[in-house]
């Protein structure tokens, strides 16, 4: 029974990351039609602003100390974070918690680079043939990759959760079942974050008059025009936001899982998995899925699973898609008419 909760606790917060990812390219594909390749790079783009936001934070300041000295005999360098010398208390609070922090910086650093993507470059491929779509944005991602790779080097940095959510809670306790069943605070933060990330994106889309707006966009886009609306300068917004949705879902993982170069790519195509089982451009299809296939991955990774099954936990993913295709060609909650001739 512990194991199974355990399981379903790692599939939750898996499934976490790839709803959120998933979450935004349906956006983008159900507002804009495009098939966006290069989501994932915007999900490591976030990651990496929590990295150089921590830089920053820790840039040191040094003082040559006379009173001590090396073994030496040369006086002593202090090397003292800047923000921690002249903030005191609020700077090793900043230090102690630069993940979360961080997202205050990455939401207008990822909705500025959703915006300039948009109107940059996909909003010249609308009208195109998605095989055009796939291979231009796909092709973005490996520059934002390389970019990425040139700055910040080919190996993963570590990123620590705060003190405060660094240890374990006792799950089991707080189930009633005892004390055995330890879990990593910080996925219980992730969990509950993205679950509050995915509603506010549905309550945005179903409770506002911007988000109704940009619903019946999705539904009838000409109509809409017909009305008056500049439907293209919100598209535009959803674009961004869609940026900032996978940019955060970037940060707050960064404790679980050191980002690199790769891991946009890595993302990328479990999330195109998820966003196809889903039903293409159905939002609560994507979330679902993400969280399905997140808990099926999850239980596949387990030995006794992989002792009858080798490598089941590398493939479960794309046996369920393919079954779940095979039955349901539109996916759990697609709509009719979708990527359909």
């Amino acid at each position: 029974m512990d194991a199974i909760i355990l399981q379903i606790l790692n599939g939750l917060d898996k499934g976490g990351a790839y709803a959120l990812i998933a979450l935004g390219l349906t956006l983008v594909f159900g507002t804009l039609g495009v098939v966006n390749f290069a989501h994932g790079a915007l999900f490591m783009l976030g990651a990496f602003c929590a990295v150089t936001f921590n830089k920053l934070l820790t840039l040191e300041k040094v003082v040559v100390d006379p009173s001590q000295t090396t073994a030496w005999g040369t006086p002593m360098e202090i090397r003292t974070p800047y923000i921690e010398a002249y903030m005191g208390d609020f700077g090793q609070f900043l230090l102690n918690y630069s993940v979360p922090v961080s997202i205050i910086v990455a939401i207008p650093v990822m909705l500025l680079i959703g915006i300039a993507m948009e109107r940059g470059l996909i909003r010249y491929f609308y009208n195109r043939p998605h095989a055009d779509q796939i291979l231009v944005t796909f092709g973005l991602a490996i520059v934002i990759q390389e970019i990425i790779k040139h700055f910040f080097g080919a190996n993963p940095i570590p990123q620590g959760a705060p003190d405060a959510f660094s240890g374990t809670a006792q799950v089991g306790m707080l189930m009633g079942l005892g004390d055995a069943i330890p879990y990593p605070w910080w996925r219980l933060v992730y969990l509950f974050f993205s679950l509050g990330v995915i509603g506010a994106v549905f309550a945005f889309l179903q409770f506002t008059t911007y988000g109704m707006v940009v619903r019946a966009g999705m539904r009838d886009r000409e109509t809409v025009g017909l009305l008056g609306i500049d439907i293209e300068r919100r598209f535009t917004v959803v674009f961004g936001i869609a940026a900032v949705v996978a940019g955060v879902a970037g940060v707050m993982y960064t404790p679980i899982l050191p980002p690199d170069y790769h891991m946009g790519m890595d993302f990328l195509v479990l999330s195109f998995v998820v966003v196809v089982v889903g039903g293409m451009g159905s939002l609560p299809g994507a979330v679902a899925a993400g969280f399905l296939l997140g808990i099926l991955q999850s239980f596949a990774s387990m030995n006794e699973v992989k002792s009858i099954f080798p490598g089941i936990d590398q493939i479960i993913i794309y046996l369920v898609a393919v079954v779940i295709l095979l039955t349901m060609p539109r996916g759990l909650l697609g709509r009719k008419g979708v990527m359909e001739d």
